[in-house]
Formats: C-alpha cells, sequence, structure tokens
C-alpha cells in the first residue's frame, strides 16, 4: 500500500504595487499609435476579463509611486516605454528571486511540525525570466537549507507547470516515505506586458498579474493537523489543433504570449475527454459516474482562470454550480492570471474559505502552451489520512 502524499501549508504572496483594472485599462488605451480597433478591443478586454484589481514587481505603475529613472512608464506623457529583455529579466532575477525565499519561508513558518532541516527536495517553477544559478539555488541559500537537497527547477512551461511539480514531488515522497519537499512557484508576467495593436497582446495585458505561492509534500506521519489535501492522481491531455493557440516566445522587448480567443471553445470541447483518464483510475467516482455528475461527486474545482471565458465553458461543459467555480472567480477577480501560481492560490482559497471537509473530493486543472492540460485528483485530508 502506497503512503499517503499530502499537500499541506499552501502559502501565497504578491508584490506590494496594486493595480486597478480600471486604471490599466485607461492607461493602454491611451497609448499613441493605436488604432481605434485596438482601443475598442482594449475597452472590451480588460473590462470583460473578471479581474478588478493586480499586483505587480513594478512600482513605477502605481501612480502613488516616487520613481527617478522611469524604466517601463514616462510619467510625463503617459507613455509606456519598451525597455529591451535584457532589462526585464534583470528586474525578474532580483525580484522572482526575493519572492521565491519568502513566500518558502512562509510555507515553512507556517508548519507546526516541518523545519528547514527536513526538506529533502526543492522544486521551483516560472516561466517568466531566466538566471543561473537560478530560484532554486536562491531557496537553498536564503532558507539555510543544506547543500545536499536535491534541486529541480521547472521553467517556461506556463500556466500548468505548478501540477508538474506537484506530481514530482509526489513522486519523490512514494519512492521516499521520509522525503519533505518544498514546491515553490513565482510568476512576474507584467515585466512582459506591453502596449500592442495585436489582439493576443492586449487579452494578456487585460488578464497576467504577478504572484508567488509555496507548499510542502510529504508522506510522513505527522503529529499536527493542517489544512491540506492528500494527493491522489495527475493526468496530462494535449488538446487537439491547439499548439498554435497558447504560446510563450522569448522577443526582444521581453516575452511574447500567443492567446487567441479559440481557447475557450478548445477547452470546452476537450474538457471532458482530458478528464476522462482521471477518473477511471479512481474506483469511488468511476463506479458513480453512470448515475451522478462529475460535479455532485467532485465536491471542490480548483481551475486555473486564464480568464473568465475558460471559467464560463468549464462550467457550462462540465455542469458546476456558481459555488464550486467561486474560488476560481475569486482568485482571477483580486489576483488576475498569474501563471503557474494561481492554481496554487485556488486550492489555498478552498482550503481557507469554502469550508471542506475531510474526505470530500477536489479536481485541479490549468492550461498552458500545447494546448496542454493538466489536472489532480485530491482528497481534503483528515487527521489520520492513510492510502
Amino acid at each position: 500500500m502506497n503512503p499517503a502524499v499530502q499537500l499541506r501549508s499552501i502559502q501565497t504572496l504578491v508584490p506590494d504595487a496594486t493595480l486597478e483594472q480600471h486604471t490599466v485599462r485607461d492607461m493602454f488605451a491611451a497609448q499613441p499609435g493605436l488604432s481605434r480597433l485596438a482601443r475598442r478591443l482594449i475597452a472590451t478586454s480588460f473590462d470583460g476579463a473578471g479581474v478588478e484589481t493586480r499586483h505587480t514587481v513594478l512600482d513605477e505603475l502605481d501612480p502613488t509611486a516616487e520613481i527617478d529613472a522611469p524604466q517601463f512608464l514616462d510619467r510625463t506623457t503617459g507613455a509606456l516605454l519598451e525597455p529591451g529583455t535584457a532589462a526585464r529579466n534583470d528586474i525578474y532575477a532580483r525580484e522572482a528571486d526575493r519572492l521565491f525565499v519568502e513566500v518558502a519561508r512562509r510555507s515553512l513558518d507556517a508548519d507546526p511540525d516541518i523545519s528547514a532541516s527536513d526538506i529533502t527536495h526543492v522544486v521551483t517553477v516560472s516561466c517568466t525570466g531566466f538566471h543561473a544559478p537560478g530560484p532554486d539555488y536562491a531557496v537553498v541559500r536564503g532558507l539555510g537549507l543544506p547543500a545536499a537537497v536535491q534541486r529541480y527547477h521547472l521553467g517556461f512551461m506556463g500556466c500548468y507547470a505548478a501540477l508538474p511539480a506537484l506530481r514530482a514531488a509526489a513522486q519523490f515522497c512514494r519512492a521516499d516515505p521520509d522525503a519533505v519537499v518544498l514546491v515553490a512557484s513565482v510568476e512576474l508576467c507584467t515585466l512582459h506586458l506591453r502596449s500592442s495593436d495585436d489582439p493576443d497582446a492586449i487579452i494578456a495585458s487585460s488578464l497576467f498579474a504577478d504572484g508567488a505561492a509555496a507548499a510542502l509534500v510529504t508522506a510522513r506521519r505527522l503529529p499536527t493537523a493542517v489544512p491540506g489535501l492528500v494527493i491522489d492522481a495527475f493526468h496530462t491531455a494535449l488538446i487537439p489543433d491547439g499548439e498554435g493557440d497558447m504560446a510563450w516566445t522569448v522577443g526582444d522587448t521581453g516575452f511574447e504570449m500567443v492567446l487567441s480567443t479559440r481557447v475557450p471553445q478548445l477547452i470546452g470541447m476537450h474538457i471532458h475527454d482530458a478528464l476522462g483518464d482521471l477518473w477511471q483510475g479512481d474506483a469511488d467516482i468511476a463506479g458513480r459516474l453512470d448515475g451522478q455528475s462529475i460535479g455532485e461527486i467532485v465536491q471542490h474545482w480548483a481551475i486555473h482562470p486564464g480568464g473568465r471565458s475558460i471559467l464560463d465553458r468549464v462550467q457550462e461543459r462540465l455542469a458546476l454550480d456558481d459555488a464550486q467555480l467561486r474560488p476560481a472567480r475569486e482568485v482571477l477577480r483580486t489576483h488576475g492570471n498569474m501563471s503557474s501560481a494561481t492554481v496554487l492560490f485556488v486550492l489555498q482559497r478552498i482550503l481557507e474559505h469554502e469550508g471542506p471537509r475531510s474526505g470530500e473530493r477536489v479536481a485541479a486543472m490549468a492550461f498552458g502552451p500545447g494546448l496542454t492540460a493538466e489536472s489532480a485528483l485530491l482528497t481534503v485530508a483528515g487527521r489520520d489520512d492513510e492510502r
């Protein structure tokens, strides 16, 4: 019998600078050189995104901050500037490492039974910058972990990458029941936002934000019950014909997002197939599917809020009720799309605000380039959970 692997002590963190959606909309709409069509698309995209506030490491986008040498916004003219990719990545290396260390420390501080000396593996996740030694190294040094801790970094995978990170952590713990894996994700998406007539860039500008999340994964039998989830299963699916509809590439003035308007439709068309194998591996769920809908069997849903249209399509196709989509919609409303970190924000919200009961099931799902759909099946943990 495999030991129960638990996801516990989920912690989240956002930068101090807050962006009000209407203020960012007006700033993008006022940029010189935009066509009338682009201005209309900006208004439609920003107002329909389901976002009210976001956060950024770029203090100069906060109108109350004092800035000596602006890189991203000329406050005299209101024009967005175009720093090169190297300049953006320099900010990433500095700010991402700080957030990685801080959110990882919060996760450790939140757990009454695990300390830095217990960590055996570190898995970091990010797609919004590059540097070496990277964030895995920064976490080890910043938390004073032993140099022999095993380190792994999942880079440039996109919005779904937190789930492969959790899957790797669970595999480490099943191979070694004494392992304790620290998983941390930091994404600084606002470093790559810029003015454009391109519809994909406009949609990205209306959604993406900065955020950090971390959690602990272990199969150890620990004495204190903390809010957590037993990790049951994972599944990966590739949605046909979606490779060109979501992509993430490196340009001369930052990373460039392709996020076509077909993505919600593609996800809606294929979501049952993408999740089917996840259910079939669970005898309890598979045995009840003939008589009940999946929304009746799985009580909680941590859907990556890639945008309001994606959540609408998922809710419709899976026949989920408003309460089941509330955690994802609230994260989108208050934080925007923080790429890979976002699904951990949603899982944390389920645990802290939805009052889940021990034994209830949780489905997590995130989408990214490919078009890739990563999913996970979890169970709300009780004190004596064991598989």
